[in-house]
């Protein structure tokens, strides 16, 4: 009777425990209202969920943070594992946020990121991005409808990563690596050895675009190519007395922003950059020579020898040289 009595006693102790532990978890983990999800979501996923807490996402003092079914929905044939009909498995949330960077473990979610970013879920991208922009609207985001991003059907979550306390995309150290799954031809360009400093983390891709959508061109910061060059280049912006035409233009005429093989970021080296445009009168528009001589064609100059063109057109952008000056209008020092 006694090892009856014990067995018993083990047995509703067991239960107890039990009892307890399954009503601990039903708690709520980080926000009030989120127990439906993290009674089984937890850390032990293959994409760790509580993580949120850490981020904005997670701030329980503010009450415009959002609970899990805020963007997953309300999910119910899902939390009460009801199949419809031929239905194999629970039924997935109503909306499954299945981009690039998600359903990675830990260890190599940095490195190891699926070829097609964002098309791993049924759910059209339209959809999914509605869960965001119920929240996050205005500002950066005001011209989202109708980008290019917008337009090619690429949702918010093939970027940003939610449930992490460092999100790539937000950080000038990693962001590149994150554009880079789509537009590889510039990862490959900003590899050459004259180009922006992005891989070494001292600009971003987000310094010069606005992948949100801007009213501009190449979803640039600034309203135009110019204005987005100059925001840090502000010695090439004038007034001059003189102007290059280009320059007051578009950069891009002849310079590759993301990087080039030739130095300044030029897209081929002068003279045969300058000669695309200036021809045919004068030395501007003759053949190039190698030895320099005592003559005034470009083959008598030597015109391709140092920094060619260069060699006297010190002020490319732009010159202030007096208008009785019969060098006025070379760009020269």
């Amino acid at each position: 009777m006694k090892i009856i009595r014990g067995m018993g006693l083990w047995v509703l102790m067991t239960m107890a425990l039990a009892m307890g532990a399954q009503s601990a978890r039903a708690a709520d983990a980080v926000l009030k209202g989120d127990a439906v999800c993290t009674r089984c979501h937890d850390e032990s996923e293959m994409y760790p969920v509580l993580s949120i807490g850490k981020t904005k996402h997670g701030t329980a003092a503010d009450g415009r943070t959002p609970t899990c079914t805020s963007c997953h929905g309300e999910s119910t044939r899902h939390v009460q594992n009801q199949p419809r009909e031929g239905e194999q498995g629970r039924p997935k949330p109503d909306r499954v946020f299945d981009g690039a960077l998600q359903g990675l473990s830990p260890v190599s979610r940095v490195d190891s990121v699926p070829k097609s970013p964002g098309k791993r879920t049924t759910v059209p991208a339209a959809e999914l991005n509605s869960a965001c922009l119920s929240c996050h609207q205005g500002g950066k985001r005001a011209h989202w409808q109708g980008s290019v991003h917008e337009n090619r059907d690429v949702p918010c979550t093939a970027c940003h990563q939610l449930h992490v306390q460092h999100d790539k995309v937000r950080d000038k150290q990693t962001q590149p690596e994150v554009c880079f799954l789509c537009h590889r031809e510039q990862r490959t360009q900003l590899n050459r050895q004259s180009h922006h400093p992005v891989v070494e983390g001292k600009v971003a891709c987000s310094d010069c675009h606005n992948p949100h959508g801007t009213a501009g061109v190449k979803l640039l910061v600034r309203d135009s190519v110019v204005d987005t060059c100059y925001s840090c280049h502000a010695e090439k912006r004038g007034p001059f007395i003189f102007n290059h035409q280009p320059v007051t233009e578009d950069c891009t005429l002849c310079h590759n922003p993301h990087g080039s093989t030739v130095s300044n970021l030029l897209k081929s080296r002068p003279p045969f950059l300058c000669q695309q445009c200036h021809e045919p009168t004068s030395h501007r528009g003759n053949v190039p020579g190698l030895l320099a001589g005592t003559g005034t064609t470009a083959g008598a100059r030597g015109i391709t020898q140092a920094r060619a063109c260069l060699n006297c057109h010190t002020n490319i952008h732009g010159s202030n040289n007096p208008t009785n000056s019969s060098e006025s209008r070379s760009m020269r020092r």
